[in-house]
């Protein structure tokens, strides 16, 4: 499953540089998917692709953090659990107050996000 960041985030910013998919963004700022990876063009489910630089609009679920500003988020396509780069995700590893948690409505299997990390990396 993808990570999340709850409500209890301070905004510290610890988790993002941590990121080897660059799947962390800053509350409000748009996301692509070439960033942090080898992506060039994304094929979409209607056979069309697009440009994997192409600006996505920020993911919010309305959540605001500790200190009342809009939470960093985690772009769930993008986010392998740091399978295949580490042991443990780095963003969990790194956030002074646990924030960073598994995403109850992304649940995939060691193998999918083995293939995902391929995919995202050209591997």
């Amino acid at each position: 499953m993808a990570i999340i960041i709850t409500e209890e985030c301070i905004n510290c910013g610890a988790c993002e540089p941590e990121c080897p998919n660059t799947a962390i963004y800053e509350g409000g700022v748009e996301w692509n998917y070439s960033d942090g990876t080898a992506l060039a063009e994304i094929e979409l489910e209607d056979g069309s692709a697009m440009d994997a630089s192409e600006g996505q609009d920020p993911i919010t679920g309305g959540a605001y953090g500790a200190d009342g500003n809009e939470l960093y988020y985690i772009v769930p396509t993008k986010c392998t659990e740091c399978i295949g780069f580490h042991e443990e995700p780095q963003c969990a590893a790194v956030c002074p107050v646990d924030c960073c948690v598994p995403d109850p409505d992304v649940e995939e299997e060691e193998e999918d996000l083995l293939a995902k990390k391929a995919w995202l990396h050209a591997e």
